[in-house]
């Protein structure tokens, strides 16, 4: 793999550069540096820009709709997004259910669901965990039984990500209870709408709601909404996954928050001198500079095999534990620096020897607490490592 961008790849960057600089709203790009709320709003207007630019889902092949783009390609946009301080897409209709409808939904549902996916008309959140099977997923509890032409759905899922904006949940559901676990589950979607249905809001530890847990009480679901064969559902889940932690990376957000720091670093005085003259705290820089550059030309290497096999592999899972890992060393670093000023809750800083930081480096303790969870979603690092284990070491 040649790792020197080409004529053409560094044309296709500075069209990106230009694309952001021109028609990403400043309210937006404001929001994501300041570390502020985004609105469903927000999101709403960002990817209807991206759509109208036929950039939106940049996973997809060109006949659904996608760009068709490389893995270069795609990689630079990703760089040049963060860069921009443009919002990461909502990953739930366009990264995770949309690839998995193309592969292994019905015609009826690709051109159904596709395109509404793309032009915002259905927002859709992910019901996989549940108390108890997080990253023991395969032994949730969640039931559908078949009902005539419908399933009838019971149980719970929880840390369900924006689930307050959407208007339909793809859930994992148990339908053979007397097999072995991974063989019994289904791949359902839930209209939100449909009878039987409440969502309660999970507050954050700094008061926001970004999670939820939702409950199924008697819920009747239509058997077309079935993706692939019944009982084929921990094959698509496992599918999605893939999808699911090559994003989790973060590789773009990463190299944008690292020289966040660096620039925080310099300008930040310690006993005299520029904190990055620190030797303690520039090693810890080196650090992280080093591994991201490394996960970096992984995710290129995965993204290859990928264009090549149609799906990423469980190599996936060292992108998700090195990018969660690096992701909240940067935020620790970030926190370190400004000490005070990263206090989470900015409004609270009273005292009148301490100046209030500017919007972009007051919330970063809440970042960096709520970056926490990161090495824990998307299945844990644990879990991660046993994938690795055992797919790829063959231990």
């Amino acid at each position: 793999m040649d790792l020197t961008f080409t004529d053409e790849e560094n044309a296709f960057r500075q069209e990106v550069r230009d694309f952001f600089r021109e028609n990403l709203p400043k309210e937006i790009s404001d929001a994501v540096k300041n570390g502020g709320e985004l609105t469903k709003e927000h999101m709403e207007r960002y990817h209807a820009i991206l759509n109208e630019k036929g950039w939106l889902a940049s996973t997809w092949p060109e006949e659904y709709g996608g760009p068709g783009w490389t893995p270069v390609q795609r990689h630079i946009f990703d760089e040049e997004s963060c860069r921009a301080y443009a919002p990461r897409i909502v990953p739930f209709g366009l990264n995770m259910l949309g690839p998995v409808l193309q592969k292994f939904g019905t015609q009826e549902q690709k051109d159904y669901y596709l395109p509404r996916i793309l032009n915002g008309d259905d927002w859709w959140c992910q019901g996989d965990s549940e108390p108890g099977a997080g990253s023991d997923l395969a032994s949730l509890k969640t039931r559908a039984v078949r009902d005539g032409d419908h399933y009838v759905i019971n149980g719970q899922k929880t840390w369900t990500k924006l689930g307050q904006h959407a208007d339909w949940i793809f859930c994992l559901c148990r339908t053979d209870p007397d097999v072995k676990q991974q063989e019994g589950i289904s791949f359902i979607l839930v209209d939100l709408k449909t009878p039987g249905i409440e969502m309660r809001p999970i507050k954050l530890i700094e008061g926001g709601h970004e999670v939820n847990e939702v409950f199924f009480t008697d819920v009747r679901v239509p058997v077309e909404n079935l993706v692939g064969k019944e009982n084929q559902g921990w094959t698509i889940a496992k599918y999605l996954l893939t999808h699911e932690r090559t994003g989790i990376a973060g590789v773009g957000a990463s190299m944008q928050s690292l020289e966040e720091v660096k620039a925080l670093a310099r300008k930040t005085m310690r006993s005299g001198k520029p904190l990055i003259e620190d030797p303690l705290f520039a090693a810890r820089i080196a650090q992280v500079e080093v591994d991201l550059e490394a996960m970096k030309i992984t995710n290129l290497r995965m993204l290859f095999k990928a264009q090549k096999q149609g799906a990423p592999g469980a190599e996936t899972s060292i992108l998700k534990i090195k990018g969660t890992v690096i992701n909240q060393e940067l935020k620790d670093l970030a926190r370190r620096a400004l000490g005070p000023s990263a206090a989470p809750f900015p409004g609270h800083i009273t005292d009148g020897n301490l100046a209030l930081a500017p919007a972009s480096e007051a919330n970063n303790a809440a970042r960096y607490f709520n970056n926490r969870k990161t090495s824990i979603f998307g299945g844990s690092n644990e879990i991660q490592r046993n994938i690795l284990s055992k797919a790829v070491l063959e231990l």
